[in-house]
């Protein structure tokens, strides 16, 4: 029943504050009404002239970064153009978190840590995670592979001829995320070509590769992290590659984020994710559609 899911969600939520407030990080709550968006190739925020609806709240919280806050958390609305389907909304919920002297893999040994907490608070009867009727349990090891790695093991082809050949997106969704979808245990895949860094830091004994995963749950992709880029120069020119890349397929520019450009060099080495409420809500019920999780869907206004 959704109401019965409406009540676990907000256990859910009372719990990820719970485990983050004991961990000393700062709630924090941005404006979610913001001049520009970080440019991405296939994401497309929600324009209310002059402005935009954040497709994430990480430009604002990167800035608090960069201003001296060390540990920061927040559980925000985001907005994405377009975006419906089983797993995906046009506004969803966002818990990103950032820590100031640390890289992505710490950021692992938080999501180990908060899905086990997650697990003990809320489900105590049966501490596991389902999706598609298969139980995942965080408590046994986690498995870690190289996003390069999973493509030779699982899809028999190298990621890098994947990219060139414009068939990444159909060979991940097609044939990768399916055999996540077997594993009895979440699934890191780490390092992504420097291609696909988006706003990560280039790893420093391999410039082909960048400090990035995506957490897998059941085959569901429940979180992007990285170990945050702070060349303002360097991110400045992957914005307007993205710009290129979005004229060329037909879409829109996007105005670059200047503020956060500006402030970017006094970012200290850190690292943040953005991990996705509804889905986390979706493998805590077994929920099979993230409509089932939610209190109204777009179709229900």
């Amino acid at each position: 029943m959704k109401k019965d899911a409406l009540w676990m969600r907000a256990n859910v939520v009372t719990a990820v504050r719970n485990f983050f407030a004991v961990r000393g990080f700062l709630e924090v709550e941005t404006p979610a009404l913001i001049p520009a968006n970080a440019p991405e190739e296939h994401i497309n925020p929600v324009v209310t002239l002059p402005w935009q609806l954040q497709t994430s709240p990480e430009l604002c919280m990167k800035r608090l970064l960069c201003r001296g806050y060390e540990r920061l958390f927040q559980i925000s609305r985001c907005w994405r153009n377009g975006e419906r389907g089983i797993q995906h909304l046009p506004e969803f919920t966002m818990l990103e978190w950032y820590r100031s002297g640390r890289n992505y893999n710490d950021l692992m040994t938080d999501c180990e840590e908060l899905l086990q907490h997650i697990a003990r608070e809320c489900i105590p009867d049966r501490p596991v995670y389902c999706h598609n009727s298969l139980e995942i349990d965080p408590f046994t090891p986690w498995q870690r592979m190289s996003l390069s790695e999973a493509f030779v093991r699982f899809a028999n082809i190298n990621v890098r001829v994947c990219l060139e050949k414009g068939l990444y997106e159909d060979i991940l969704s097609d044939v990768v995320e399916p055999a996540l979808s077997k594993f009895s245990s979440p699934v890191f895949l780490y390092d992504f070509p420097v291609e696909l860094a988006a706003l990560s830091r280039v790893k420093p004994d391999d410039s082909d590769y960048a400090e990035r995963f995506e957490l897998y749950v059941g085959g569901l992709e429940l979180a992007n992290a990285f170990s945050e880029l702070n060349d303002p120069q360097e991110q400045r020119k992957r914005f307007e590659e993205v710009n290129l890349a979005r004229a060329k397929a037909g879409q829109a520019t996007m105005q670059l984020p200047e503020r956060f450009l500006a402030e970017l060099e006094t970012m200290p080495p850190s690292a943040g994710i953005a991990l996705g409420v509804d889905r986390l809500i979706m493998l805590v019920t077994g929920a099979e559609s993230i409509d089932q999780v939610v209190a109204f869907t777009p179709e229900d206004l």
